[in-house]
């Protein structure tokens, strides 16, 4: 499912929500969670999972066209963690 998958998907679910206002809603729930994971917080939606940012130190890489070594700086890369009630839906195939 993508984004625009999502949009008409809510706007299936709720009828009196106009195609726009479910944008709306889908657009203010994913800034608001891009917002707190660029200012370094963590984002917990009960029985989803959580997003968190992982530290990866700085390394050498090579470059896998030349074979010669690059330096791969040090960087923050976002983390999903899903929730027990995910996971447990994902098993039972639901």
């Amino acid at each position: 499912m993508n984004r625009s998958d999502l949009i008409t998907h809510l706007a299936e679910l709720h009828p009196q929500l106009f195609a726009k206002d479910a944008e709306s809603v889908v657009k203010v729930i994913l800034d608001a969670l891009s917002n707190t994971l660029s200012k370094g917080g963590r984002v917990e939606i009960r029985g989803f999972g959580s997003f968190e940012l992982n530290y990866r130190p700085p390394r050498q890489g090579r470059n896998p066209k030349t074979g010669a070594s690059v330096k791969v700086p040090a960087k923050y890369v976002p983390h999903f963690k899903a929730g027990k009630e995910l996971r447990e839906r994902v098993i039972e195939g639901d």
